[in-house]
């Protein structure tokens, strides 16, 4: 008779949004404890320097408009490897709870009878706008910020962008390079200003990160012109005048934002 294995444990964890030394000291030493890590497309592989020799390294990626692992595969791998007594590491960019599945998996896991833990990055969504200088908040010019997808799971889980219109906050776009035409047109269709400024990171906090800053008017024009695909952020709001000065200086729009 095989003899009953103790049931492992499972770990959520952020990468951040592309530095390693962005990287939680909490989070560097859940991936030197791992028996097996299951690691994102968007994880930058310096991360996995603080792996211990001999863990399993399986590689899982999902990129929206790629070939991606399936989930259900993913979800079956961490509870078989849990209930195999091992120690899992389910790395993600950004943070797993703000669009990266982390309380689908979290769920999943629970109803299992595994045990998990979440451990916290950077999300792209903030380490983006950081990166150029621009706050998410601002006593003058936005009293909050609203992260929200510009790929819903289906039509039913659209944002409701005439409603995200007329909030006077900043909107931090995740997945939203693929339809940032019907994003313009259903914002400028709720009231925003044509004149509202804009700014576009791809790759944050990455050696080939860039960025564009624009208007909402301007901005299926300029995403064309910067050639940027994912993994890109949208910020949209008067934040985005903050910007770090040399950048307003050498963007084509900085007339309209100054």
């Amino acid at each position: 008779m095989e003899a009953k294995t103790e049931a492992g444990k499972v770990y959520l964890v952020g990468a951040g949004p592309g530095d390693p030394e962005l990287l939680t000291i909490k989070a560097a030493r859940a991936i030197g404890a791992a028996d097996v890590l299951l690691v994102d497309d968007l994880v930058n592989p310096e991360v996995l320097a603080h792996a211990r020799a001999g863990a399993r390294i399986v590689h899982v990626g999902k990129r929206g408009g790629c070939r991606s692992t399936p989930q259900a595969f993913i979800e079956r791998l961490m509870v078989a490897e849990a209930r195999a007594g091992r120690c899992v590491v389910r790395l993600k960019g950004g943070d797993p709870f703000i669009f990266g599945r982390g309380g689908e998996e979290r769920a999943h896991l629970m109803a299992k009878g595994i045990a998990v833990d979440v451990i916290n990055g950077i999300s792209s969504g903030l380490a983006a706008p950081s990166s150029i200088g621009v706050p998410l908040t601002h006593r003058d010019w936005s009293q909050g910020a609203v992260f929200v997808t510009g790929h819903g799971k289906s039509s039913e889980a659209e944002p409701d962008w005439h409603t995200l219109a007329k909030l006077d906050m900043t909107l931090v776009v995740y997945m939203g390079v693929a339809r940032c035409a019907h994003i313009q047109a259903a914002l400028l269709a709720g009231g925003k200003a044509p004149s509202t400024p804009v700014a576009l990171v791809r790759a944050a906090t990455s050696p080939e990160q860039a960025h564009r800053l624009t208007t909402l008017g301007e901005l299926p024009l300029a995403l064309a012109a910067s050639g940027f695909g994912s993994p890109a952020i949208i910020v949209i709001g008067e934040v985005v005048r903050c910007a770090s000065p040399a950048l307003l200086l050498a963007s084509p729009a900085a007339a309209q934002l100054s």
